[in-house]
């Protein structure tokens, strides 16, 4: 059985719109929203304190990312882990803590950041 969604468009004075027409940015709003607000409605027993997030800010306007940005640190601020994973400079620059994956030679890759550990030889970095 599918769900059927709608999504009330305040900047269309309230309509009901289906979720099958929203832009990339309007989809990645909903998705978030959704998922935050599942969050909110586990019960006293479960607990969520941790959401990663998939991409899907390269789709959003100045202004929704802005948002997205302003609801991710209160989320955090509310003691919610919040695990970002993007290529957009704006986000990347307005996140202090970070685990970088780096490209390097021969189809390899790097991971640096707090906490990361090398295994194998590899050097370590705090």
């Amino acid at each position: 059985m599918a769900l059927d969604l709608e999504v009330l468009d305040d900047w269309q004075g309230g309509e009901a719109r289906t979720v099958k027409n929203l832009s990339g940015g309007e989809t990645f709003i909903v998705s978030l929203a959704l998922a935050l607000g599942l969050a909110s409605l586990t019960s006293r027993r479960i607990r969520i304190d941790s959401l990663f997030l998939d991409e899907g800010f390269g789709s959003l306007d100045e202004e929704a990312l802005n948002t997205a940005l302003q609801t991710l640190a209160e989320l955090r601020r509310d003691g919610k882990l919040i695990g970002v994973i993007s290529h957009v400079e704006a986000l990347k620059d307005s996140i202090p803590t970070k685990i970088e994956i780096r490209r390097e030679r021969a189809g390899r890759s790097t991971i640096h950041g707090p906490g990361v550990k090398f295994i194998a030889g590899e050097h370590a970095e705090g």
